[in-house]
């Protein structure tokens, strides 16, 4: 079977993502294979953000923000990740929503990947190279936010906030993040932060990317009697944080 078959017949998978609390998603079974699964897609996920700024083509929304904000603070990529992860999380108390074992380790994770990465790859030289590590990196954080999503276990801070935002309010998810997304870009730019056609690609590829994945990245849990299951694939939004993202 070829990769593209395998691709193929994985996509047609019906696995469902269960809404749990954080103490049900560690009980849901599986856990070292969940676990592991969501370490390496942070991993990537984190690798694919340092390889996106290494491009120089522009960066992922929040990515936008966190380079506009160094140019001020001095702190490296990676850490203010970290950072600006933490202060979303503090977001979450007003929205009542409780980061599960994926929140924290995403908020971490990422942002060690990001420097660990940034400290061995240069710059990439020659336009055609950096579209090539561009359209790499834009892959690798889709795939990377299927397999971390798919661990279901918590999602990211960003996501949350999102999430929390959008049941508070009572807007669709999508009005709720393209809102998020603006406002960051905005703000990054303002900064400083690279702003380009990775940025417009990222928002345009990035969600379709992780709709392809999901179904065949998303594990098997044995959801709560009290939880009522959603059959992915979800609709996912076009700009993930990593949901898609961070991210």
């Amino acid at each position: 079977m070829t990769p593209i078959q395998a691709l193929r017949r994985g996509a047609g998978r019906r696995v469902e993502l269960v809404p749990m609390n954080p103490i049900e998603q560690l009980r849901a079974g599986r856990l070292v294979h969940r676990v592991a699964q969501l370490l390496v897609g942070l991993v990537l996920f984190g690798v694919s953000m340092a390889l996106l700024l290494r491009a120089q083509l522009g960066l992922e929304p929040w990515g936008v923000l966190q380079y506009g904000l160094i140019q001020y603070v001095p702190m490296s990529y990676g850490l203010m990740s970290i950072v600006v992860s933490f202060v979303v999380l503090l977001l979450w108390i007003p929205l009542r929503q409780w980061p599960g074992l994926g929140t924290v380790l995403n908020a971490v994770v990422i942002g060690v990947a990001i420097d660990a990465t940034l400290a061995v790859v240069p710059d990439v030289q020659g336009v055609g190279w950096r579209v090539v590590v561009m359209l790499a990196a834009i892959l690798g954080n889709g795939v990377a936010g299927a397999m971390y999503i798919g661990s279901q276990l918590g999602p990211g801070p960003r996501d949350g906030l999102m999430t929390g935002l959008s049941r508070r309010t009572g807007r669709s998810i999508r009005l709720v993040r393209t809102a998020l997304e603006v406002t960051v870009v905005l703000l990054g730019w303002m900064l400083g932060g690279i702003v380009g056609i990775g940025t417009v690609l990222y928002a345009l590829l990035i969600g379709p990317v992780v709709q392809l994945f999901l179904p065949v990245l998303t594990v098997r849990v044995q959801p709560p009697t009290r939880a009522r299951a959603v059959t992915t694939p979800p609709t996912v939004p076009r700009a993930g944080d990593p949901v898609a993202a961070r991210d």
